[in-house]
């Protein structure tokens, strides 16, 4: 870290401390005594590798609500504020927090560090529309990154770097142990999926979902993306008549029968294929772009994955 990076930072904890000073024996909404650093993080699903890899080192803030959409989630004023004190922003980039990115740039220029993992692991574009992708966004980064499974443990190596760099007081030894200890556990995430996913036979490898959330999926393990209802790498789209008729045309050509919906977003725009295709259609809902609240079956990544893949090997096979 550089210097005056060092004494920016510095001088932001001296002005937390005053201002815990100043709260200490009154009656007033200060916010609370933890003093550790201070990582934010913008997305609940790079919230949670990143507590993976921080653990009680620092503090880690997530903004992104449980079962929210990352395209269209905004911030309070007191979030906007949470991240202009952090020591380090962890962000996904590449387009994902449309709302957000704006606060991201105005902490940078507060002096906080920022670490953009979507950029930093080699993404990925949308393909033109006769390859499955969104005409409009072909040649433009793809943000679901998180999608592979490989890709993450990049991103989670990457992140344990800046937490160590620009994170003053960690300790680094502890830092770079939960990294480990996690990309064993992506790793055996990586082995369990290319596992269940032998059983869905080369032909029916074939994905329809929501939009276009699942290219890297499909990239990693060897699956073919016919389309999707909403044609677009973000939710804030919407299809035409024209998209829909094109779309249900692929699906008959490739013999799909499955439309995979995303948990935190209406399925009526696929129910709309179900009608389309005279009933013949599945529906199967994944988490593709938020975690659940704890316990809803989906509140960590790795359990995010697992479900999805389950979710897909059965919807492909018949199970």
């Amino acid at each position: 870290m550089t210097a005056p990076k060092r004494t920016v930072l510095r001088l932001r904890r001296l002005a937390a401390a005053l201002i815990a000073l100043a709260c200490a024996g009154t009656a007033t909404a200060c916010s609370g005594g933890d003093d550790r650093p201070r990582v934010v993080v913008t997305t609940n699903i790079l919230g949670d590798i990143t507590q993976e890899i921080v653990g009680d080192e620092a503090e880690v803030t997530v903004l992104m609500k449980p079962n929210a959409d990352p395209h269209s989630f905004g911030l309070s004023a007191v979030q906007a504020a949470q991240l202009e004190r952090a020591d380090l922003v962890v962000f996904n980039g590449l387009g994902l927090e449309e709302n957000v990115l704006r606060h991201v740039q105005a902490a940078r220029e507060a002096g906080a560090a920022t670490f953009e993992a979507g950029k930093a692991v080699d993404p990925l574009t949308f393909q033109a529309h006769d390859e499955g992708g969104p005409e409009e966004e072909a040649g433009q980064p793809d943000p679901h990154f998180w999608t592979d499974p490989d890709r993450v443990r990049k991103a989670a190596g990457l992140i344990a770097e800046q937490v160590a760099e620009h994170v003053d007081g960690v300790d680094d030894k502890a830092i770079h142990a939960n990294a480990e200890r996690y990309d064993d556990q992506l790793a055996d995430l990586t082995a369990w999926m290319d596992k269940a996913f032998d059983r869905i036979p080369e032909q029916r490898r074939a994905l329809v979902t929501n939009h276009h959330v699942f290219g890297y999926l499909a990239d990693r393990f060897g699956f073919r993306v016919i389309g999707a209802v909403i044609p677009s790498g973000t939710t804030l789209a919407s299809p035409s008549s024209s998209d829909l008729r094109s779309l249900t045309r692929a699906m008959r050509e490739a013999g799909v029968q499955t439309v995979f919906a995303d948990s935190s977003q209406p399925k009526r725009l696929a129910e709309v294929l179900r009608t389309e295709l005279g009933g013949r259609v599945r529906v199967v809902e994944l988490y593709s772009e938020s975690l659940t609240t704890k316990g809803e079956g989906a509140d960590t990544y790795l359990r995010m994955m697992r479900a999805n893949t389950t979710a897909m090997t059965d919807g492909l096979t018949g199970a």
